[in-house]
């Protein structure tokens, strides 16, 4: 009867926390949080970016930098480039799709960081041993990201501060019911 009784407290915590915890039937979003909509159209053009930046990489003649005496490090560079630009391309489109995938979202952010300073070495290499021009438009297709990058990072950063909250109340509500489950029983209980 006892363990009974105790399972039953148990399912009826879980119950009031459900219920407290369940969205609204119209959902609005936290204060700072920008709505899943707005993120993802800046995610699609964070991969729209990346993917025209391909062919710019695609065209890049390292093996001729190296020839002139560029270091073979450059080299590593633009393939690497070429890869982030890709994984940059297909994870933001993916997070488009589910943009509160906290996890996801500081992939999508630290590879933008990563091909952001990336090109920014590349460009050097492609100004001295190929063309001023090409590399002045790689660091201003390069730049395009810089407003994007800004947002992401700024969303990660709220995503993050309101998962924070959600996990701390439900935490406390945790704790709340495994205090009133473990409590000894009252004087009005031992005399019944």
């Amino acid at each position: 009867m006892n363990c009974a009784l105790r399972g039953l407290t148990l399912f009826a915590c879980a119950a009031a926390f459900c219920a407290q915890t369940q969205p609204p039937a119209n959902p609005q979003q936290p204060a700072g949080l920008e709505s899943d909509w707005e993120i993802a159209t800046v995610l699609q053009d964070m991969s729209e970016r990346a993917t025209r930046l391909q062919p710019v990489l695609e065209r890049m003649d390292a093996a001729a930098w190296v020839a002139k005496g560029a270091p073979q490090a450059y080299a590593a560079q633009v393939q690497s480039g070429k890869d982030q630009a890709r994984a940059l391309a297909d994870g933001a489109k993916a997070l488009a799709g589910n943009p509160e995938r906290l996890s996801d979202a500081l992939v999508v952010l630290f590879r933008e960081q990563g091909l952001e300073a990336m090109l920014n070495s590349v460009a050097e290499a492609l100004r001295k041993y190929q063309s001023a021009g090409d590399a002045q438009a790689l660091i201003a297709l390069a730049a395009e990201g810089n407003a994007g990058r800004d947002r992401l990072q700024q969303y990660v950063v709220n995503l993050a501060a309101e998962r924070e909250k959600e996990y701390k109340v439900m935490d406390q509500e945790a704790q709340r019911c495994r205090g009133t489950e473990l409590a000894p029983p009252s004087a009005a209980k031992k005399k019944k």
